[in-house]
């Protein structure tokens, strides 16, 4: 079983950035295929980005493509989002999940965080 712990949330102003932890516990984390999404006040949760278990690719949801960057770091089991120019439509509880080989293109993740709150001001 993987635990993820997400961290970094908090209130910010438009145009500020962030950058999101999601430490993970448990064996194999090198073999996990990692992704963040969001879910908004009223609205389904949507896929924000998916990073490969090597960390070498990485997938990007169209929308969010050049303000969206998601690493891995398998040392310290710990996955990260950073998010530029924040707009106030990025308000939204996000979190990050974990499929053990999973393909980038898949949404179905076997394992959740609680997520962390990300509230942006205009």
């Amino acid at each position: 079983q993987v635990q993820l712990v997400e961290s970094g949330g908090g209130l910010v102003q438009a145009g500020g950035s962030l950058r999101l932890s999601c430490a993970a516990s448990g064996r194999s984390f090198s073999s996990y295929t990692m992704a963040w999404f969001r879910q908004a006040p009223g609205k389904e949760r949507e896929f924000v980005a998916a990073i490969s278990w090597s960390g070498g690719v990485t997938s990007i949801a169209d929308s969010k493509k050049g303000r969206v960057t998601i690493s891995r770091d398998n040392a310290k089991n710990t996955v990260y989002l950073q998010v530029n120019s924040l707009k106030p439509e990025d308000t939204a509880v996000y979190s990050c999940a974990a499929h053990r080989w999973a393909p980038l293109t898949s949404r179905q993740y076997a394992y959740w965080g609680q997520g962390t709150q990300v509230t942006v001001s205009s």
